[in-house]
């Protein structure tokens, strides 16, 4: 299994704070394979999501609403929320199932977030969204190429919080920028 290391954050009016996907010597990563075709990403837990190194972590139900309140979908989240569990992210997780995600809170919004793919061998999307939980931006971020480290792709947003799903969640899900995250803490 690949890891991916922590590289950087740059947080405009913030100093010392840290995002999960970025950096120099920490990891993040979700889904462990592809999927086979139908949209799954795999299931290294025999649906039972956080498993593994993540087995501990405290969850939420995270669902995507559109602006009218529609659900568009949900997963269950491992929450990163602290100096250890943001690095790390999902760098552990051999696969990740189509219901199960990472979701990054921070104490307050963030300006500037920038998410990389070092050493991944396999691809996510990643959601921002702000203090009020609408989303901000989405990126599909594809595993590198068999050449790439995947430190050149870089994934940059802003907000309060970091939805990680597998790769094309969000587009087989009809998610959008203006749609909201529903969570409880």
């Amino acid at each position: 299994m690949r890891r991916r290391r922590l590289l950087g954050l740059t947080a405009v009016g913030t100093a010392g704070a840290a995002a999960g996907c970025l950096g120099g010597n920490g990891g993040n990563g979700s889904n462990g394979d592809e999927g086979d075709g139908d949209g799954s990403n795999g299931d290294e837990n025999d649906g039972e999501w956080p498993a593994g190194p993540y087995a501990d972590y405290e969850t939420a139900t995270v669902t995507v609403e559109s602006p009218v309140g529609d659900e568009r979908g949900s997963v269950i989240a491992a929450i990163a929320d602290d100096s250890d569990k943001r690095p790390l992210g999902l760098s552990d997780a051999e696969a990740l199932p189509e219901d199960g995600g990472m979701l990054f809170t921070y104490g307050s919004p963030r300006e500037v977030l920038t998410f990389i793919m070092p050493d991944m061998s396999f691809g996510i999307d990643i959601v921002f969204a702000g203090g009020d939980r609408e989303i901000t931006r989405i990126h599909n971020a594809p595993e590198p190429g068999p050449d790439e480290d995947g430190s050149e792709q870089e994934y940059d947003g802003s907000g309060q919080y970091v939805l990680e799903v597998p790769y094309e969640w969000t587009d087989r899900h009809g998610v959008a920028v203006g749609d909201s995250l529903r969570f409880e803490l």
